[in-house]
């Protein structure tokens, strides 16, 4: 992350894109450390980190093309697990969303939105899938250049047809 740049992308975990607003050297615990401004862009937050903690907090650059077209693949393939404890299900989608890769946001997604079509989610549970595919969907329509509109509209087809026939496999 030594690399960046101001006016460079970057995706904050369970926060979505951001953007370098500023670099400085700042003196904290008598330590002088370099630290990013990053301006998160759908809440407009300001978010200062150090840049030697911007790895472990998972802050990265937004995907590849490359990357794009196998989350697409992997959102399309109907292969799911799910599991019937919803607590456990719960605990598991948090850190994969805090995880903050693309593929763990789209393993919460295709899960939520398979289970939305068997039943109704609970408050949390719809939140969440909401915020996966908000995450998903910026950072795809960023790093594709494509309106978000587009970008929705084929992530939704996709899980669409993904669970025409999907057969998922039940965990207790």
């Amino acid at each position: 992350m030594k690399s960046l740049k101001i006016g460079d992308k970057v995706i904050y975990p369970n926060q979505g894109l951001g953007v370098v607003e500023a670099i400085h050297e700042e003196a904290h615990y008598g330590e002088n450390l370099t630290v990013f401004h990053l301006r998160i862009i759908a809440n407009n937050t300001l978010v200062t980190v150090p840049s030697a903690s911007a790895l472990e907090i998972g802050i990265r650059r937004p995907v590849t093309e490359g990357s794009i077209r196998k989350i697409y693949e992997f959102i399309g393939n109907g292969a799911i697990d799910v599991s019937t404890d919803w607590k456990g299900r719960y605990k598991e989608h948090l850190n994969l969303m805090k995880s903050g890769t693309l593929f763990d946001m789209a393993t919460v997604l295709k899960s939520l939105y398979y289970l939305s079509l068997h039943k109704p989610l609970s408050f949390r549970e719809k939140k969440m899938m909401e915020k996966a595919k908000e995450l998903i969907v910026s950072e795809i329509s960023v790093a594709a250049a494509a309106p978000s509109e587009k970008v929705e509209e084929k992530l939704l087809g996709t899980l669409s047809r993904c669970f025409k026939t999907a057969k998922p496999r039940v965990a207790a």
